[in-house]
């Protein structure tokens, strides 16, 4: 609730389908605003004319639900951020800037959008793929009335009976899976940099869906490439084919950003003299090709080579992949013969990317890779070639080596499905630089956060990162359940703690930040909300219960969030003779119920003496202060800012 519960209940009572687009439009253009509120086409035309090219056509994503799902990112969150104090107080975690917070991702994400918007270099999720057997329902906590949704969404009496039966009878329908992921990816834009970049993985079931919908929530002038992760643990889920690929969507937040500050991703080929000493040590031993290419593809499953697995192919000169013999409007006009049939290759659909001359000189060096007779050649491109390579979307990760991974760390598979270590390695490598943050809100088992944890340790870097997992709990009779985690969130916290008992382990002398603090996002029961209301603001005594309920840490937390400064903020005590604030930056807090006259004096003092105490914003626990202790304190720091001109004192009091 923020604290101020009555401002923001008042809001999300009037909120429409539109209103976070809205919001965003007036913070962009307010000069397209009346005074009224009203939306000035004219002048949105005036802005746009002579600068923009201007099409009444296009294409889009509509599927039932998508207004409620606009309605629910409109809507601010009506949660508390619960610091766990026992946890987050421990040496290890006292001075981290990693984050882990227990809840709902679509609270999580309207929290962190008050101290993190623009500010995430990289958003990496894994949500629900929808399969019918992952156990995919939609199900929020929202409970509108059909009435409700007549109103705020702009929709008659059947529409309206169609999105009741939607959210309200636990759908695993394609349109019930767009509709959960809508909002929370309508929100996820905002928080990245402009040179930011977006990871989703995803299978077949959604994916097509998935692109569009990105497509308009990102750009499609965005959209970066659809990466093809092939884990041959996954064969044979199908009843005709047996599926081995999922699929990651890329796309940036900006792409004219992300050009200015890179123009190609390339990865170190690190592993690659590995797999040349195998090569050569099986080639001594006598083995075939054949076997010789099934070691290196074993190597692969390893997460440390995974990154390597398109150099997939075998001759006696060595390991190598088969690079595009082919461009845009290429000539098309000559070919070659493949020596082992004595046919003409096909020619590319694209054309030739070389001229006859160089076919024929990569020909004569053996440099050229025919593979099927029906498909157009290759180049040769040998492993111990080059340090690095353009990254490709073609990745090699079986889920198989991830769960020994899980198993090494717990002593048994607690999870199921755990995403590729090496994979994620690699995206943080390819967009990060130092002191980026990276954000995963469907953190599963926090596979993001080991990844973090492995670069900043073995590649001296800083890089710092936000998990959320809402509290789902594992299944009955479970691996996980047995060994005794409830929930979800619990594997992912302690898969963190393990994983940095390894490192430090395996690394005694890193400096590296391996700990994490930890915040719960609590709903307000409804009975505590009753209580709240019924506060008499004017009250001549004050409410001291209702922060005994709450907490200071929690109430302190909540708001460094709301007012801009995150889960990191520094807080510094301030004592007002004996009365406790708490300062950040351009924030002082008064939460406790004993601030007197000798508090005040002490409060103009400090204003008055130090130079470096300068905080424009005093804001008070409502529930802390009675009717007269606000107005005198009001008048207080107004007869101040009279005395100095320089000070600006804002006094804010949230209920």
């Amino acid at each position: 609730m923020c604290f101020v519960i009555k401002e923001i209940s008042n809001a999300n009572e009037n909120v429409t389908a539109n209103g976070y687009e809205v919001q965003k439009l007036k913070q962009a253009l307010p000069q397209c605003f009346t005074s009224d509120g009203s939306f000035n086409m004219e002048a949105f035309k005036a802005i746009l004319d002579g600068n923009v090219n201007i099409t009444n056509e296009s294409y889009e994503l509509k599927f039932l639900g998508k207004s409620y799902a606009r309605l629910l990112a409109s809507l601010d969150t009506e949660t508390i951020i619960v610091p766990n104090e026992e946890h987050n107080s421990k040496p290890e975690n006292v001075n981290s800037e990693n984050v882990y917070i227990t809840g709902d991702n679509l609270d999580a994400l309207k929290h962190l959008l008050k101290s993190y918007e623009g500010k995430i270099k990289c958003i990496y999720i894994d949500p629900p793929y929808n399969t019918g057997s992952d156990g995919f329902v939609y199900n929020d906590k929202f409970n509108f009335t059909k009435d409700e949704l007549i109103k705020r969404l702009s929709i008659d009496d059947e529409q309206a009976d169609r999105i009741m039966s939607l959210i309200s009878g636990n759908s695993a329908s394609h349109s019930a899976w767009l509709t959960f992921v809508f909002s929370r990816l309508i929100l996820a834009r905002d928080l990245l940099s402009k040179d930011g970049v977006f990871f989703i993985s995803i299978d077949d079931n959604e994916q097509d869906g998935l692109k569009l919908l990105c497509d308009n929530i990102i750009g499609e002038e965005n959209f970066i490439a659809r990466i093809i992760h092939k884990n041959n643990s996954m064969k044979n889920q199908s009843k005709y084919v047996g599926v081995s690929t999922e699929y990651v969507l890329v796309y940036s937040k900006d792409i004219d950003s992300l050009n200015k500050v890179t123009d190609c991703w390339r990865i170190d080929k690190k592993g690659a003299n590995d797999i040349c000493n195998l090569f050569k040590k099986l080639k001594n031993k006598g083995l075939s090709l054949d076997e010789i290419r099934a070691e290196i593809m074993e190597m692969y499953r390893r997460p440390k080579y995974a990154h390597l697995s398109r150099w997939n192919k075998v001759d006696e000169n060595g390991v190598f992949k088969d690079a595009d013999l082919s461009r845009a409007n290429g000539p098309k006009d000559y070919t070659i013969i493949n020596p082992a049939t004595g046919k003409p290759v096909p020619i590319p659909s694209r054309g030739w990317g070389k001229s006859y001359e160089e076919l024929i000189r990569l020909q004569e060096a053996d440099l050229i890779y025919y593979g099927d007779e029906n498909t157009p050649p290759g180049m040769k491109s040998y492993i111990n070639e080059d340090s690095e390579s353009v990254f490709d979307n073609f990745i090699f990760a079986d889920t198989a080596a991830d769960k020994k991974i899980i198993k090494s760390l717990f002593g048994d598979e607690v999870f199921e499905y755990p995403k590729p270590l090496g994979m994620l390695r690699q995206f943080i490598e390819l967009t990060m630089n130092e002191n980026d943050i990276i954000l995963d809100f469907y953190a599963g088992s926090s596979t993001t956060a080991h990844a973090v944890l492995k670069n900043n340790t073995e590649n001296n870097r800083k890089n710092k990162f936000i998990m959320v997992q809402i509290a789902e709990p594992t299944k009955i009779n479970s691996v996980a359940r047995k060994a005794g985690y409830e929930t979800i969130d619990q594997i992912g916290r302690e898969r963190i703690i393990r994983a940095a008992a390894k490192i430090r382990e395996e690394h005694p002398e890193t400096t590296a930040d391996l700990g994490f603090k930890h915040y719960i996002l609590q709903d307000v029961p409804e009975k505590k909300l009753t209580e709240l209301e019924d506060f008499d603001p004017d009250a001549m005594f004050a409410e001291e219960k209702i922060l005994e309920y709450f907490t200071k840490p929690t109430v302190l937390t909540t708001w460094l969030v709301k007012d801009g400064y995150g889960f990191n903020a520094k807080v510094e005590e301030i004592k007002l003779d004996d009365y406790t604030a708490y300062y950040c930056n351009n924030h002082l807090y008064f939460l406790d119920a004993n601030f007197d006259d000798e508090a005040m004096k002490a409060l103009y003092e400090k204003y008055d003496a130090e130079v470096s105490f300068k905080p424009e914003n005093v804001v008070l626990f409502g529930y802390s202060f009675t009717y007269t202790q606000t107005v005198s304190l009001k008048d207080n720091l107004r007869k101040l800012k009279a005395v100095e001109d320089n000070k600006n004192i804002n006094v804010i009091v949230r209920y």
